[in-house]
Parts: C-alpha cells; structure tokens; sequence
C-alpha cells in the first residue's frame, strides 16, 4: 500500500437501535417493500435494517462505539464504516473529525486517499481488455512496454543477468513479475529503486515504465510473490493496449458505468469540502501530514498511478465491490463476464508462494488472484474469514473484504500513517460476523 508520490498514500446514517425497534431509521424518508428503505444520501447501494438481510441491529451498533473509542484517546481523527449484506447497506457510520484543527466532523461520504485500494480498480480494467481480446494474461509485457523486453535479473553476485522467463501481464496481477517498490524491502534492488528518483521523476506513466524497466529486478518472473509497482505498469499496458489515456479509460469503462463519481486522481475545488485531511502521530499527537486544502490529491499527479493513485468514497467503492460479488454485474450493467470475475478471486499462485506475507496486514491463510489477497486456508486466519474471502487495503488504512459464501462487504476507512499501525481492520471485522443472524 504505497502513496502514489515519494511515498507511495451529509448525512450520517446508522441502521441501528432504532431500527430493531421498527421506527425508521435516521436519514429514512421512505418504506419499500421487503423492508427495504429509500436510498440515504449518496450511500451507492439500496438500504435495510438490518434483521431484514440477516443481521442485528445490537451487533451493528456496537461498531459506532469501538470506532468512537479511537477517536476519544486520539489514536484515530476519524472513522468511516460500512457494512452491506445481500446488495443492501445496512450500516452506514462516521465518526470523529474530518480536519481536526478545523473542528470538521466526518460524514459517511467524505473523500478519501485510497492509495493501493486503486489496485483492485486497475486489475479490472485490465480483465476488461483481456475479455475484448486486447490483452492475454499470458502476453509478454514487451508487447506492450518493449523497454521490458530487455529487463535484467540481480543475481547474488551483484551482476544484472537475463531472467530465467519472460515476464507476462499475470506475473503483474499476481505480484509475481520480479519487480519491488523499495520501501519495504533492503535489499541491493530495493536500494537501487529507492535511489533511481523514478517516482519523482518521473512524467507521465509512459516514462515511468520506461525508468522502471531500466531498473533490475528482485527474482526472475514467477520465482517469488513480492509486492511492487507491478499494478503501476499495467494502467501503462491499459494504455497502449485501449488506445486511451488511462484516466479516461478508468472513467468510460467502470468509473461512470457503475456511477462512481466520486471517484478521481485528483479532488476538484468544489468537493474539497468533502475531502478529509490525512494524520500521523511522530510525537504521539495527531498532526496533519497531507492537507485536504492543497495536498497531493489537490493538484495532477506527475503520473497517474494504477497502484495507489485515487481518490474515493465509501459509497463509490461499496457499487465496485458489490459489483464483485455479483460476479460483475451490477444495477443491469455488466462490467466484467462471470467467469473472469471468478477468475480473479480465486488464487492464481502455486503452492510453492503460498502464503503470502506483507507485514501484519495479512494472515497466514492467504494467496493471491488477479489483484486482490484470497482466502486459501481459512482455518490458519486468526480473522473470522471464510474460505472464499477476498481483499485488499490502502496506505492510509482504508480496508475492504468482500466474502461471497455470507454476500458481505466491509469497509473501514480512516486516513492514518503509518500502515496497520493498529488492530482496526480485525477487530472491525470481528464485530461485523458477530453480527450474522443467518
């Protein structure tokens, strides 16, 4: 989950007690049949209460508590969660502050850096291509980016040697492709990336992938999962493969389809007010880091970064995700066919690379597919994860899951440095399984 530079990072609706008590709920305006209420504002998906898709209200509410208490002991600015069950929200909360020198509340669709939940998005639009026949996963990523076809290995010796396989588009979906970010990692190749000035430097994705190719890599194509700016490459292969910018492709093809809005590289002036300020805590206190005034996401980025560029709401993201679950259809429109959805949430690495390991995010139990982390081993997860799951995260700690065999989606969002710094996301997720009725 890096931040797409150097780094690389109103209403409130809560379907809670009041609604167990068979009173509307707040921001309701209006009863639909099967229970289901009149869409809140901007919440992306149809509402319910919650006993109506299986869940309790009880259980619900005390999520709003155990975000509050980030917030009150000032670990945390503010908190946004959602929870959805069978295509319907069911909670919808914010909690805290938007800008905390401001005096600014947090409300549910306030905008958020999303960093490396842009991912998923990229990967999706590169299945959208391979669907059209524009790109094969098994396409060598010289086909597209011939600078590639000459990229070195850095064997043990130091010396820059040709890979034992050529690298492919599914090397870069699967984070298999021998590529790094050099930040995590200190080895010779993370200390070269970390040297070359290319996330910087570079102008346009064109010229970054041509400054990335002239770097060596970690492994040769296949030989080990290590997390890189493999997705970055791919808005590259977008490009060149559709013929379009890769920001205009993200638009027509998935951002407008699924009415995502909200959704951008870059804040505009007249939704700046939406927009929440980023914090870190470097001598225990929260201060700002990234200005929701005139910080990154307020100006074009030098290059637009497929692994961690964008911008987002919650109720943007939950249409992407249910999108997702319903095998790539959603509201009548279908993004991607169901096969190739199925496709990317099933693990694609050989038992050799699983598990994957990045840091504490993830548990013992998890391999990759075609953008996202998966479920293979559920009973070696310390989260209450069914077989299935898939998921992923971004820099600032936003988390997403999204587990097909429940039809849950859970998101919880929050604007923080550094990564998994805290225990948010498990302790999240806890709550909302607890919270299963049927």
């Amino acid at each position: 989950m890096i931040p797409r530079s150097a780094q690389l990072a109103a209403l409130l609706v809560v379907l809670t007690a009041s609604a167990a008590a068979g009173q509307p709920a707040a921001g309701d305006t209006k009863a639909e049949p099967g229970g289901a209420t009149a869409l809140p504002a901007d919440a992306g998906l149809p509402s319910a209460r919650p006993e109506n898709a299986g869940m309790s209200s009880a259980g619900l509410a005390r999520l709003g508590s155990a975000m509050q208490a980030y917030v009150d002991d000032e670990r945390l600015a503010g908190v946004v969660t959602m929870v959805a069950r069978s295509g319907q929200v069911v909670h919808w909360d914010a909690v805290g502050m938007r800008d905390v020198a401001a005096g600014d509340s947090l409300e549910p669709d306030d905008i958020f850096r999303i960093y490396s939940m842009t991912k998923p998005l990229t990967s999706v639009a590169v299945m959208i291509l391979v669907e059209e026949g524009a790109v094969a996963l098994d396409d060598p990523v010289s086909k597209f980016i011939p600078a590639f076809g000459g990229v070195t290995v850095l064997n043990e010796a130091g010396e820059r040697v040709t890979p034992a396989r050529t690298m492919t588009v599914e090397h870069l979906l699967t984070h298999t492709s021998g590529l790094t970010y050099g930040f995590f990692g200190d080895s010779p190749v993370d200390r070269i990336y970390n040297q070359s000035g290319f996330f910087t430097e570079a102008e346009g994705l064109d010229d970054f992938a041509q400054r990335v190719a002239e770097l060596p890599l970690l492994a040769s194509p296949g030989d080990r999962w290590n997390y890189s700016v493999s997705t970055d490459i791919l808005g590259r292969v977008v490009e060149v493969a559709s013929g379009q910018a890769f920001d205009a492709f993200l638009k027509a093809r998935i951002f407008d389809p699924l009415e995502m809005s909200d959704t951008a590289f870059v804040v505009p002036p007249e939704k700046r007010d939406r927009f929440t300020a980023q914090y870190a805590r470097p001598d225990g206190a929260l201060q700002m880091i990234d200005s929701p005034v005139d910080g990154q996401y307020t100006q074009p980025p030098r290059w637009l970064s497929g692994g961690g560029g964008l911008a987002s709401t919650a109720s943007d993201y939950i249409r992407f995700a249910q999108m997702l679950l319903q095998d790539g259809e959603l509201g009548g429109v279908r993004i991607l066919e169901t096969a190739t959805v199925q496709t990317m949430r099933s693990n694609r690495l050989p038992d050799s690379l699983v598990p994957i390991q990045l840091g504490t995010f993830l548990s013992p139990g998890y391999g990759f597919g075609l953008g996202f982390a998966v479920v293979v081993d559920a009973d070696s997860s310390p989260e209450p994860d069914n077989s299935g799951v898939f998921r992923w995260a971004g820099a600032a700690n936003t988390f997403f899951w999204i587990d097909p065999t429940a039809e849950l989606i859970g998101m919880v969002w929050t604007q923080f440095n550094p990564f998994a710094a805290y225990d948010i996301e498990r302790e999240f997720q806890t709550l909302v399984y607890d919270a299963l009725e049927k």
